[in-house]
């Protein structure tokens, strides 16, 4: 049965294509090309809505101070931390992230942030998905300007796709957007039907280019819609993930990758991390579904010979206060860790210096390295594009990383 939302949905884009012209419903499959870019490469994103506490996730279990800061949250050895290098240990829900740590596929960088740093979730959240500074608002978004910038002419929404209803600044652009949906056969079934079927193909007398604009970004999107939906055809996973919202949306990004769709940049969302309050429960699950999806998804890749070129990053939009407070959580921090995981990384394990607990600004680490600097290293040397034209300055890159 069609959900109320689904027909909203349906309707809206009916009535849009209404007066869609002949020569863009027939868009020519020749010139649905992809990025010919990064070598075949592709990025996915995985963002932890809410902010992630890194210090339980991967945790100085070495550090006294750690323990005298979270006399009660705080997670020791005997409740089976996995063991890193450097005195840090992935939480004890992440076993099979640890798993692919062993085998090289994962890289760790520590005290990632950005100068006078923001503990809005909506600030900060725009700060990572933009690629601003805390100075300055951005109304695209880093991967949407890469879009911009390494998209030919003939390319198409779905170049960039995010599995989700809606799409993030981090996906918008100033002249391209990534596309949003949560299934390409649902997707697909919004240009389809009766009432679609029955659209007039004549273009409207008197129309302007404002309204060419919108026709050939309808007609672009409803033939994305049938690209995916058929591409999506091709492979079905037989791996096992779990069964949850971020399980089934990592099922669906692995299924479009191995079935040969052309998208250079996916992304992928987990909220719930706004642990205030009984942390170590909530994280823990949260962190357990992290860790078997992106176990899962690789097995999946890896299965299909995409792993290789395939590079996971993962964040989250501020880290919390090294204290625990008073109802067993933790609040709103400032810097944090950044995961990476692939076949392709050349770098691999602890890449730089756990936090440091003895020198704090105000109780909230000290970043060590900023986040677009992680970024230009993608941008640069996995997506081979302009980093400095991307994120509007120079960033010193992680040399060696990919």
């Amino acid at each position: 049965m069609t959900s109320r939302r689904d027909f909203l949905k349906a309707s809206t884009l009916a009535s849009t294509l209404l007066f869609v012209p002949r020569f863009l419903h027939a868009l020519d499959a020749q010139d649905l090309k992809s990025l010919r870019d990064a070598g075949g490469r592709r990025l996915v994103v995985v963002q932890l809505s809410g902010g992630n506490d890194g210090l339980n996730t991967v945790i100085p279990f070495e550090d006294d101070l750690y323990f005298k800061a979270r006399p009660t949250l705080g997670i020791r050895p005997q409740s089976g931390i996995l063991t890193l290098d450097k005195g840090l240990g992935f939480n004890p829900a992440m076993r099979r992230l640890k798993g692919l740590y062993d085998q090289g596929h994962v890289a760790v960088l520590n005290s990632v942030g950005y100068p006078n740093p923001d503990r809005s979730h909506f600030r900060a959240m725009d700060i990572w998905q933009s690629g601003s500074g805390s100075d300055e608002s951005l109304t695209t978004g880093w991967l949407g300007r890469y879009l911009d910038s390494n998209c030919a002419p003939c390319a198409r929404p779905y170049n960039g796709l995010e599995v989700d209803d809606t799409l993030s600044l981090a996906m918008k652009g100033r002249q391209r957007k990534g596309l949003a949906l949560k299934s390409p056969e649902k997707f697909h079934q919004l240009t389809q039907g009766r009432l679609l079927a029955k659209i007039g193909r004549e273009q409207p007398a008197g129309s302007v280019s404002e309204l060419d604009y919108l026709y050939k970004t309808l007609a672009e999107t409803a033939s994305s819609a049938d690209y995916l939906y058929q591409k999506s055809k091709v492979y079905t996973s037989g791996v096992a993930y779990p069964n949850s919202e971020f399980g089934k949306r990592l099922k669906t990004t692995a299924e479009l990758i191995n079935s040969g769709v052309e998208s250079r940049v996916f992304y992928v969302s987990l909220s719930g991390f706004d642990t205030h309050v009984r942390q170590q429960e909530q994280q823990a699950r949260l962190l357990g579904d992290l860790s078997e999806g992106l176990g899962s998804f690789a097995e999946d890749l890896q299965k299909a010979g995409n792993f290789d070129d395939t590079l996971v990053l993962v964040f989250s939009e501020f880290g919390r206060r090294v204290s625990q407070n008073a109802s067993n959580g933790t609040d709103h921090g400032t810097a944090n860790n950044v995961l990476l995981l692939g076949g392709g990384l050349r770098r691999r394990g602890i890449l730089n210096n756990a936090p440091d607990l003895r020198n704090l600004d105000a109780g909230d680490l000290k970043y060590q390295l900023d986040f677009r600097a992680v970024y230009a290293t993608v941008l640069h040397d996995w997506l081979q594009a302009d980093d400095k034209a991307i994120l509007g300055r120079s960033f010193e890159r992680l040399k060696g990383l990919v």
